[in-house]
């Protein structure tokens, strides 16, 4: 399962990295280094200031072991099963209920929990969702996707680039088909690797469940986890989704889908009783799993798969 993963994911990379190839075969050098140089470094401001911009929007105030010691340990246990330093622990008081993993690196990790999501889960679930972020600083996944998306920046600020210097070539009377054309393809492009790059955000959250499995947690608990999630996501106001979306991509799951997914969910929890036990999971790992074409094709331009289709994968390691 974890070899399906790993071949998307490299699979991926190795067609961004294809689109560098077929950049510096298109474009003078001096052009090129020009708009790394830019696309690198706002990227490397972007790496550098996260964090504290992620604590300042959301308020994060960071928990002691005096404070909660439950927690703590949860996280030194499965921490020392990821051979990972033990990472900051925080608390935000927003009012969604969900968690996320930041830093710049293993030794500046980070993780926040929501009060709400606290409040929500039960010790089981919380812990596996804490897992789920702990194998995000783990697997240095945070900087992959950063990495990654220089090359989308990258060809953004070529298509720019391309589109003035068209326009001055037009304004002199000279010939400036091969800049349009050249210009259409970077657009094209910037397209193409965006979509790549949220496909990566999506195949580092199934790592990331995989990972809670293999840091202790039993497959059921996070799977409820992330019905629960779902279920208290429907009950928010647009406000306050729209108040919490220039982050989303750092949570555990968007928000912003729970209304179409809730329907899917409650299909699984045959007792009714808003959480997924072992019996169901086993009974959805039997079954075969039913998306829209619309949730399909909607997927494509999301930064989280489908939590149906997770909570599917979550049934295969049951």
């Amino acid at each position: 399962m974890r070899g399906s993963l790993t071949f998307r994911l490299y699979l991926i990379i190795g067609i961004l990295f294809g689109i560098i190839f077929l950049i510096i075969t298109l474009i003078s050098q001096e052009t090129l280094i020009l708009n790394s140089i830019i696309a690198f470094a706002i990227l490397l401001i972007q790496y550098l200031i996260s964090p504290y911009l992620i604590e300042a929007f959301y308020k994060i105030k960071y928990l002691s072991e005096e404070e909660a010691p439950e927690i703590h340990a949860m996280v030194e246990e499965m921490c020392f099963n990821a051979g990972i330093p033990k990472p900051k622990i925080g608390v935000s008081e927003i009012n969604i209920a969900n968690a996320f993993a930041f830093g710049r690196s293993i030794k500046d990790g980070r993780i926040c929990l929501t009060k709400n999501l606290i409040n929500l889960l039960n010790k089981n679930e919380l812990k596996a969702v804490i897992g789920h972020e702990l194998a995000h600083i783990k697997n240095r996944d945070s900087v992959v996707t950063i990495l990654v998306s220089f090359i989308p920046t990258l060809l953004y600020y070529l298509f720019r680039f391309f589109s003035f210097s068209s326009r001055s070539s037009s304004e002199r009377n000279n010939d400036s088909s091969g800049g349009i054309s050249l210009s259409f393809l970077f657009l094209i492009l910037y397209f193409i690797s965006n979509l790549l790059v949220l496909a990566i955000s999506r195949v580092r959250e199934f790592f990331a469940d995989y990972y809670s499995i293999k840091f202790g947690n039993s497959p059921e608990h996070l799977a409820s986890a992330l019905y629960k999630i779902v279920y208290y996501s429907t009950k928010l106001d647009d406000y306050t989704l729209d108040s919490v979306t220039g982050f989303k991509a750092l949570f555990l799951n968007d928000p912003n889908n729970a209304m179409n997914e809730i329907r899917s969910l409650k299909e699984i929890d045959l007792n009714k009783d808003f959480s997924i036990d072992f019996s169901e999971l086993q009974n959805l790992k039997e079954s075969k799993i039913k998306i829209s074409l619309i949730e399909k094709l909607s997927e494509i331009f999301t930064t989280h798969p489908n939590v149906l289709k997770r909570i599917k994968k979550l049934s295969e390691y049951s």
